[in-house]
């Protein structure tokens, strides 16, 4: 069995182009039109991904990313795994970094902004990786049944309408016996109080800055509205939050075996959130290594913390970040 071919490719039967700027009417149509709002927001913010979220394909991130892998999936894994998926794959930040890390040996990636599709393909080039990439949605995975040996993704599930279908896909074009790894899924509880935090900074720090002894801080007018105009759309990509205990049930349903959900960050989402949302409101040379060191190393810090004593008095629901792993049964082996 083959799946559906790639969505939708222009008239020379090639992936569409990325639009890196959405009109007022685009925006307003999106909002009627959950999957053009998402190719619009991500080919959005398709180009300044990275630097938005301080995304960097060096030991940084690469023990970043290898950290949330072993953390759900266990450090037993059989490595590398020689075929790798990541799905919803953004800028290629979590697939790219775990090729590095030697997780997989080959990698593809899809997503359904054209925009994204394009800079992944060019890091993984940058970085001299052996990928490839699709323009694709996720509830209809363009690749053959039984394809890859390990399936990944990084803050995708919350943006799928139908997250059980996508699970399903996964399962689809996985062999017997591979896994699934997502991580970076907003929980329900995590979600409320990382948006609450968010909003607060934008509103002090925009405020603060139009002080006449504070203007130097103040990015210009027409990139604070091209940012509102971002987050306008955001609240429409946003689909889900997650409940750890319903996610593992999604998976199940779906099909899969050996599931496991877990979450991280408290208090580094409680310091993160807000830093985050100061260094998207101020000028990006304002933000000296010095500054950018002290959030890194601070988080660190409260990420230790939140391991090591926030799991043991915080429930799992209250941490931001969700992380679940499966497997694809073997025939025959249908035990949850």
């Amino acid at each position: 069995m083959t799946s559906n071919e790639p969505t939708p490719v222009d008239a020379r039967g090639e992936d569409p182009a990325p639009r890196p700027h959405a009109t007022a009417e685009e925006v307003a149509a999106a909002f009627e039109d959950t999957k053009l709002a998402q190719v619009l927001y991500h080919d959005w913010e398709a180009e300044t991904y990275d630097e938005k979220w301080s995304i960097s394909y060096d030991e940084r991130c690469v023990s970043y990313a290898r950290g949330r892998f072993e953390a759900i999936a266990g450090e037993d894994q059989p490595l590398p795994y020689e075929r790798a998926l990541e799905l919803g794959c953004g800028t290629g930040f979590f697939l790219l970094n775990l090729m590095q890390a030697g997780v997989a040996r080959t990698g593809s990636v899809t997503d359904l902004s054209p925009g994204m599709v394009k800079v992944a393909l060019r890091n993984a080039e940058n970085l001299g990786l052996d990928v490839d990439g699709r323009v694709a949605d996720a509830e209809r995975i363009p690749y053959d049944d039984n394809t890859f040996d390990l399936v990944v993704g990084h803050a995708v599930l919350h943006h799928i309408p139908d997250v059980e279908q996508s699970l399903r896909e996964v399962l689809r074009v996985l062999k017997p016996g591979g896994r699934f790894v997502f991580a970076g899924e907003p929980t329900t509880v995590g979600n409320l109080y990382a948006r609450r935090l968010g909003q607060l900074t934008w509103y002090a720090t925009t405020n603060i800055t139009k002080l006449s002894a504070l203007q130097a801080w103040r990015r210009p007018q027409s990139e604070l509205d091209e940012s509102s105009r971002a987050a306008a759309l955001e609240a429409v990509v946003d689909l889900h939050t997650f409940e750890p205990r319903k996610l593992e049930r999604t998976a199940r349903n779906a099909g899969a075996v050996d599931v496991k959900a877990r979450t991280e960050e408290f208090a580094a989402a409680l310091f993160g959130w807000p830093v985050r949302t100061f260094e998207a409101a101020v000028p990006a040379d304002k933000l000296s290594l010095q500054w950018r060191l002290f959030a890194y190393q601070a988080w660190q810090k409260l990420s230790w913390l939140d391991e090591t004593v926030m799991r043991r008095v915080v429930p799992r629901g209250f941490f931001y970040n969700a992380m679940i792993t499966g497997v694809k049964p073997a025939p025959g082996n249908t035990a949850g």
